[in-house]
């Protein structure tokens, strides 16, 4: 209820304060003793009905007194004109990032590329080392294979039909996801893509590698070799990096209407559409 000198307001209580109070005890006790519980029970059930008593059966309320006229806030004066949103390249605003990107496809080529090469240094490591060529790749399998997390370097120099597959799914797999990230993130990067791709990237995660992997796979951490290791990950951030920074990059849907993202066909959307493509 309102009037020129006044508005009527639920009168302030504790009581929403005291039931939240008990509430916290009694769940509070659950890891401490029940005593805590007892007692959180208590106000919580106090607060409710204290905070109930204050709307029923009146509520109680009292009375703000309003501000004089001159004193309130002046009314809100809409605005007829337009907001002026930035356009593409204008002083040196992209509006989105990022505007263009590589795609999917050179992704995958890329991590693809990038997966021969390491594989290649892997196999020159294990033939110098060890004078097998399959080591490294059981070594990959012991990531998640049982059998091979605790082999011996004899059972590792031979080869064994379930880990080469599993090694070469695994190998796959995470060189195609790394590609795409390659694919997203190169464009939003300043600089020269290569040295972001090729240098960069395989540094830090090759960073990453070497203080998780005693955790993921002590085998693997045991028999590695951190120079070999980095150098099949610069081959493969070269070879990757250069795949998809040859590819033409195409523009993002985030420019788009709605209606063509939607895939909504509507008279005038077409030309704009093919326009963007």
């Amino acid at each position: 209820m309102s009037s020129k000198d006044g508005i009527e307001l639920p009168a302030p209580t504790a009581w929403p304060m005291i039931a939240a109070l008990g509430v916290m005890l009694t769940f509070a006790g659950l890891v401490t003793m029940a005593a805590v519980s007892l007692v959180g029970a208590v106000l919580a059930l106090a607060g409710a009905i204290g905070w109930a008593l204050e709307v029923y059966p009146h509520p109680r309320e009292e009375r703000v007194p309003l501000a004089a006229p001159e004193l309130r806030a002046k009314p809100v004066r809409p605005a007829p004109e337009a907001v002026e949103h930035l356009r593409i390249g204008e002083a040196g605003h992209r509006v989105r990032l990022p505007v263009e990107i590589h795609p999917y496809s050179s992704g995958v080529m890329g991590g693809l590329a990038g997966a021969v090469a390491m594989a290649a240094v892997a196999i020159v490591y294990g033939l110098l080392t060890y004078g097998s060529p399959w080591v490294p790749i059981n070594l990959l399998a012991s990531t998640i294979s049982p059998p091979m997390m605790q082999a011996s370097v004899e059972t590792l120099s031979g080869f064994h039909g379930g880990s080469f597959l599993l090694a070469t799914i695994i190998h796959a797999l995470l060189s195609m996801l790394a590609g795409l990230v390659y694919a997203a993130v190169l464009p939003m990067l300043p600089g020269r893509s290569m040295l972001w791709g090729g240098v960069v990237a395989p540094v830090l995660w090759s960073g990453v590698a070497w203080l998780a992997l005693g955790i993921v796979s002590p085998t693997l951490d045991a028999s590695v070799s951190w120079p070999w290791f980095l150098a099949s990950q610069l081959a493969y951030g070269l070879a990757c990096g250069a795949v998809v920074a040859r590819s033409e990059r195409v523009k993002t849907m985030q420019l788009w209407p709605l209606a063509l993202r939607a895939g909504v066909e509507s008279p005038g959307l077409r030309d704009d559409r093919e326009d963007r493509a």
